[in-house]
């Protein structure tokens, strides 16, 4: 399908790069400052940064799409985990040559996160990470509330809702999980939807969410990191979030009870979407403390 022109544009921004065979769509730009590190979610991609991005200003900045994700390649015979995500992140990094990185992630991305702090922790990690910005992300598995879309895509009826999701299912489930005042637009919903298509993407999704599974998993790991970390770590909410919702903050912070938070309480699940200059101001606050 074609891509919708502002896609587009967001295509020739950036460039293709090759990690372990495979073709990942990277967005970069010099700048002062750590490294702005962008991780995204599921099931969109570093499209979501775009405004955040623009409102940074001159810091330099690294937001690629995840395996499977928006203008990465989407193989099928692939198996997805956050690891091999985390790994991409590491060594997109180390081509760029940054002495210092700041994480700034959201939703899918916040568990590629936690890896790379995990990593920082057992002294595995190649760069060095000043501090993170997490925001809206069900880290806390147990403590989510998946959508009805992601509980069916979980199911045994997964592969076939991946070759049978229709791009009115897709902006019913995504606009849920928006705030009512700040709702999905029709021009973020198209372009959302031609960047989950792109490359035969709809037909994997049931592939690519298997990352929840991963949370259960390496739980004690990535909750670890969350309390062990001794880097800098704030934390970004919607207050809004049907899916990871005040639950999941409240789990967080339980955890990382001295983690700075910043509620959005008018804002949902995508608040670098909703309302990008107010996540800016959050971010410009946090990243050069």
């Amino acid at each position: 399908m074609d891509l919708p022109p502002r896609v587009a544009e967001w295509r020739e921004r950036g460039a293709d790069q090759e990690f372990r065979g495979r073709r990942i769509f990277v967005t970069e730009q010099d700048g002062g400052g750590p490294l702005l590190v962008f991780l995204h979610g599921f099931p969109s991609s570093s499209f979501d940064w775009r405004q955040l991005l623009e409102l940074q200003g001159e810091r330099a900045v690294l937001a690629a799409d995840f395996l499977g994700f928006g203008l990465s390649e989407k193989p099928r015979d692939h198996e997805y985990t956050l690891h091999w995500q985390a790994d991409m992140v590491e060594e997109l990094v180390r081509r760029r040559g940054a002495s210092e990185v700041f994480l700034i992630a959201h939703d899918m991305g916040t568990s590629v996160a936690t890896e790379l702090m995990a990593r920082d922790i057992d002294g595995s990690l190649d760069m060095e990470i000043a501090g993170a910005l997490l925001l809206n992300g069900s880290m806390i598995q147990d403590a989510a509330s998946p959508t009805v879309g992601q509980r069916l895509l979980r199911s045994a009826v997964g592969p076939l809702l991946s070759r049978l999701s229709s791009e009115r299912f897709f902006r019913q489930q995504f606009g849920s999980i928006f705030s009512p005042e700040h709702p999905l637009t029709k021009e973020e919903a198209e372009d959302q939807w031609a960047l989950v298509c792109a490359d035969g993407g709809r037909t994997i999704a049931h592939k690519t969410i298997r990352y929840m599974e991963e949370r259960f998993r390496h739980a004690e790991r990535w909750h670890g990191a969350l309390r062990e970390w001794p880097k800098p770590l704030s934390l970004a909410w919607g207050m809004l979030d049907p899916v990871a919702t005040e639950r999941v903050l409240e789990a967080v912070i339980e955890l990382r009870p001295a983690a700075p938070v910043t509620r959005f309480e008018d804002l949902g699940h995508y608040p670098q979407v909703e309302d990008p200059r107010r996540v800016s101001d959050v971010l410009t606050g946090v990243s050069r403390a």
